[in-house]
C-alpha cells in the first residue's frame, strides 16, 4: 500500500489479518511494525524524490533560487501527497485496531502516528530549514516584482498547517509564521525609508496601498488567514505610523499641494490610509487645520488695504493725483472692493475644503470638526469680518443678486450665512448690517424685497427672534411710513403750493440706528413748509410721539437751471439741497466763504466739508471752489457753476463717503458695543436668576455663556463683574458658601438694567 500496489492486493484478506492480530493480543506488533514499515517508506521517499531537490546554497542569483525553491516545494508536496495517501489506506484497513488497540494502549490512532512521524522524520533540521527558506524565497521574489507558483506555496503551507506536537500549535505558527513577520519586519522598514528618499506624497501612498493590498492577497490565496492582521501591523508600523508627518509635509507634493490641485483620489488615498493607525487620524486632523489656518492668514494679509492709498482717483482716466476731473474719495470704494474679495476668497476656500471633506474625506465629522474651528480661528483673527460679511450681503442684495433666479439667491446667501456662522461677536454683525439695511431701505437700493426678508430669516433661523427683532421693526416702519405717506398725500394733494413733493420715512428710533440730530439744523424756507405740514398731519394722528429730522439719511431731486436755460435734473442729498439753495439768489460772480455756508445751514464741519466735495470736487462740479482743489478748507469760498453741462439730463450726485474707521474710531465702535453687551449680560443674568432663585457660580456662569453664544462670547471675568454690580444694587445676595447666589429682586423692577 504504501507503494503503491494495493489494487494488487485483497482489502478484505488484510483487514482480517489485523483484526485477528489484535484480537490474539498482538495489537502491539502490528502497531509497531506499520510504524518501522511508514518511517522506512518516508526515508526511502526523501532519499529518492526530495534530497536532489534541495536549493544550492552556493547560488546567489535570486530568480534560479527562487526557482529551486519552487522545485523543492512542489516536491516536498508530492512526499506528502504519497505519504498521506498511504495512511488513509493504512487507517482503513487497521479501523479495528484503531478502535480497540490504540485506546486501551494510549498511543496515537494509525493516521495521528503517521502525521508525527512525517513531522520527526522530515520537518526537522536541514529539511525544514530549506523549507521556510524556500518559502520566504518565494515570497521575496513576489514582492519584488516577479510572478511565483503560489500553489507550490500554497500546497507546502496547508502541510505546515497540518502538522503540530500532541496539544502544541502547528509547524506553520511556530516555525514558518515568525520566521515570515521577522523577514517582513526588516523588508517593510528598509522599504518605508528607500519610498520616502525616492517618491512623491502620491506616489508613496499609492505603493503604500498596492503593498497593504498585495500582502492581504498573499494571506488569503497562500498564507493562513491568522497572518494577516499581525502582518497589517508590521505595514502600519513601518510604512505609515513612523512617516505620517513627513508624508504630509514633502516638498511640492505634500497634503498642501494635493489640496492647491484639488488631487481628490491622492486625499482620499491618504485618508484611507491614514485611518489605519490610531495616529493617522490626528495627524491628519492636525495638518489640514494648520493648512486652513495657514490660507484664512493669507486671505486676512490680503484684506489689509494700502496704508499710501492716494484718497482720490480720476474717474476719466484712472490716473492718481492731479487731473481735470476728480472722483470722491475712494477709501470707502476700496474697503468694499476688499470686503467682497475676503467674502468670495473665504467662500471660495470653503467651497475647495467641504468638496474634498466630502469626496476625498468621506464627510468625516471628527475631520469637519477641525475645519470648522480653523475656519472660526482665522475669520475671528480679521477684526474686519463682521463688516466685510455685512458689506458682501449689502453688495449683493443692491446688485449682485440682479438677474439671478431665487434659487441662485438662496445659494448666495446660504454661503453668507456658512460664514456668518464662525462669527464669534455676532453683535458686531448685527451693528453694521442695521447700518447697511438702513441705507438700501431709505434710499430703496434693495434690488428683491424677498431676498431681503429670506436673508432675515436665516438670521433669525441662526441666532433667534431677539437677533432680528430690531431688523423687523425696520420693516415695519417701511411698510407704515408708506400707507402714512398714501393718507398724506390723499390730504394735501400730491405737491404744495410751492411745487415741492414730501417723502417721509419715520423710524422707531429704538430700531433704526440714527444719532441725535443737532437741533439748530437750519432748513431753508423751500422744505420748512411741507416738513411742518406733514408733521402737523402726523401727530394729528398719533398723540404723545415726537418727531426728530434726520436730514443726513435723506436725499432730494431737484430741477437746476444753467446758462443758457439748460436744465439738469439733480439728485442730492438733503444736506446738498440745503447747500445748492444759498446760491439761488447770488449772481455769476458772486461767492460764498466756508464759514457763511456754515452759519447758514448749520451743518458740522465733517457733513459739511462732505457735502462740498461731492458738490465742488467730485465729478460733476457743480459748484465752483476757490481755489481750486481736491481738499475743502474753512478758508475757501464757492460759487455757482453756471458753464456746467453734461450729457445726461438727470445726475447722482452721490455724498462722498465717511472715511473709513480709522483705529480710534474703531475703539469707539468697540466701547459702543461693549456697553451694549453689558446691559445684555445683566439682563441675562436676572432672567436667568428670577427663574432659578439660588444658582451656584460656575453653573450662572456657564449658562449666562450658553444663552449669549448666539451674539457673542462673553467674557467670563466680564460676566463675574456684572454679578458683582447686580450684588452691589441688591438685585443678587452672595450666599454664605461665597460659591453661590440668590434672586432678590423682580426683573420688572429692573429700570437700570437698559
Amino acid at each position: 500500500m504504501l507503494n503503491h500496489r494495493a489494487a494488487h492486493l485483497s482489502f478484505e484478506e488484510n483487514h482480517r489479518y489485523g483484526y485477528n492480530l489484535v484480537l490474539f493480543k498482538n495489537g502491539s506488533l502490528l502497531y509497531e511494525g506499520t510504524c518501522r514499515l511508514i518511517v522506512e517508506n518516508l526515508e526511502k521517499l526523501v532519499n529518492r524524490d526530495l534530497s536532489p531537490t534541495f536549493p544550492s546554497g552556493s547560488n546567489t542569483d535570486s530568480i534560479q533560487r527562487s526557482q529551486q525553491g519552487e522545485t523543492f516545494l512542489k516536491a516536498l508536496r508530492k512526499l506528502w501527497e504519497d505519504h498521506t495517501a498511504g495512511l488513509q489506506k493504512l487507517k482503513d484497513i487497521l479501523n479495528y485496531m484503531d478502535r480497540v488497540y490504540t485506546k486501551s494502549a494510549g498511543v496515537p490512532e494509525i493516521w495521528d502516528k503517521g502525521l508525527l512521524l512525517f513531522l520527526k522524520h522530515i520537518i526537522h533540521p536541514p529539511i525544514s530549514t530549506h523549507i521556510i527558506s524556500a518559502i520566504l524565497d518565494q515570497i521575496r521574489t513576489e514582492r519584488d516584482g516577479f510572478v511565483i507558483n503560489r500553489s507550490a506555496v500554497k500546497g507546502c503551507v496547508e502541510v505546515l498547517l497540518q502538522l503540530s506536537d500532541p496539544d502544541g500549535p502547528s509547524v506553520y505558527k511556530r516555525d514558518l509564521e515568525p520566521a515570515f513577520l521577522q523577514e517582513s519586519e526588516l523588508f517593510y522598514r528598509a522599504e518605508g525609508e528607500k519610498l520616502l528618499e525616492s517618491c512623491t506624497a502620491p506616489e508613496y501612498l499609492t505603493r503604500v496601498e498596492n503593498r497593504f493590498d498585495s500582502e492581504e492577497a498573499r494571506t488569503h490565496h497562500y498564507l493562513s488567514a491568522s497572518t494577516d492582521e499581525p502582518l497589517r501591523e508590521i505595514l502600519k508600523q513601518n510604512l505609515l505610523t513612523p512617516h505620517l508627518t513627513a508624508i504630509m509635509e514633502m516638498p511640492d507634493s505634500g497634503l498642501d499641494n494635493m489640496i492647491n490641485l484639488d488631487k481628490l483620489d491622492d486625499l482620499s488615498r491618504l485618508y484611507k490610509l491614514f485611518l489605519k493607525v490610531p495616529e493617522g487620524l490626528t495627524a491628519l486632523k492636525k495638518a489640514i487645520k494648520e493648512s486652513l489656518i495657514r490660507r484664512g492668514k493669507e486671505i486676512n494679509m490680503s484684506s489689509t488695504p494700502s496704508e499710501n492709498t492716494d484718497p482720490f482717483v480720476d474717474e476719466e482716466t484712472g490716473s492718481k493725483g492731479k487731473g481735470k476731473a476728480r472722483a470722491r474719495p475712494n477709501a470707502a470704494a476700496q474697503t468694499l472692493t476688499l470686503a467682497l474679495k475676503w467674502v468670495q476668497d473665504v467662500l471660495d476656500l470653503k467651497d475647495k475644503f467641504d468638496n474634498i471633506w466630502m469626496k476625498s474625506f468621506r464627510s468625516d465629522r471628527e475631520l469637519e470638526g477641525s475645519l470648522n474651528e480653523a475656519f472660526r480661528s482665522f475669520i475671528n483673527r480679521n477684526e474686519k469680518a463682521q463688516e466685510f460679511i455685512s458689506l458682501f450681503v449689502d453688495d449683493n442684495l443692491k446688485k449682485g443678486l440682479k438677474g439671478k433666479t431665487d434659487t441662485e439667491i438662496d445659494i448666495v446667501l446660504d454661503k453668507t450665512i456658512l460664514i456668518f456662522r464662525y462669527l464669534d461677536d455676532k453683535d458686531v454683525f448685527d451693528s453694521y448690517y442695521k447700518g447697511h439695511l438702513a441705507k438700501r431701505l431709505l434710499n430703496n437700493r434693495s434690488i428683491s424685497d424677498d431676498a431681503e426678508r429670506g436673508m432675515l430669516a436665516k438670521l433669525k433661523m441662526e441666532c433667534g427672534h431677539q437677533f432680528t427683532q430690531k431688523l423687523e421693526g425696520m420693516f415695519k416702519d417701511m411698510k407704515v411710513s408708506a400707507d402714512t405717506m398714501e393718507a398724506y398725500h390723499r390730504h394735501i394733494g400730491d405737491v404744495d403750493a410751492q411745487g415741492t413733493e414730501i417723502s417721509v420715512i419715520v423710524m422707531t428710533s429704538t430700531f433704526w440706528p440714527v444719532s441725535d440730530p443737532s437741533p439748530s439744523y437750519k432748513f431753508p424756507e423751500v422744505l420748512i413748509k411741507p416738513a411742518e405740514s406733514y408733521k402737523q398731519f402726523y401727530l394729528s394722528r398719533h398723540s404723545g410721539r415726537r418727531l426728530t429730522w434726520q436730514p443726513a439719511m435723506g436725499n432730494a431731486d431737484v430741477r437746476v437751471r444753467f446758462k443758457n436755460d439748460k436744465y439738469h435734473e439733480l439728485n442730492v442729498s438733503t444736506f446738498g439741497l440745503m447747500v445748492l439753495v444759498l446760491f439761488e439768489q447770488l449772481g455769476e460772480s458772486d461767492f460764498l466763504t466756508y464759514k457763511e455756508i456754515q452759519d447758514a445751514v448749520s451743518i458740522s464741519d465733517a457733513d459739511l466739508q462732505r457735502t462740498l466735495q461731492s458738490l465742488a470736487c467730485a465729478k460733476y462740479k457743480i459748484l465752483k471752489k476757490h481755489p481750486p482743489g481736491r481738499d475743502v478748507n474753512v478758508d475757501d469760498a464757492f460759487s455757482f457753476n453756471l458753464d456746467f453741462s453734461a450729457p445726461l439730463y438727470k445726475i447722482k450726485i452721490s455724498t462722498v463717503a465717511s472715511r473709513v474707521e480709522s483705529t480710534d474710531e474703531r475703539r469707539e465702535t468697540k466701547e459702543k458695543v461693549d456697553g451694549e453687551r453689558r446691559y445684555q449680560i445683566e439682563a441675562c443674568i436676572m432672567r436667568i436668576m428670577k427663574d432659578r432663585k439660588h444658582m451656584v457660580h460656575n453653573d450662572l456662569i456657564n449658562e449666562v455663556t450658553r444663552q449669549l453664544a448666539h451674539r457673542f462670547h462673553p467674557n467670563p471675568l466680564d460676566i463675574k463683574r456684572r454679578i458683582e454690580g447686580l450684588i452691589e444694587r441688591d438685585y443678587l445676595e452672595r450666599c454664605e458658601d461665597k460659591k453661590s447666589y440668590n434672586y432678590m429682586s423682580d426683573l420688572s423692577s429692573l429700570s437700570d438694567l437698559r
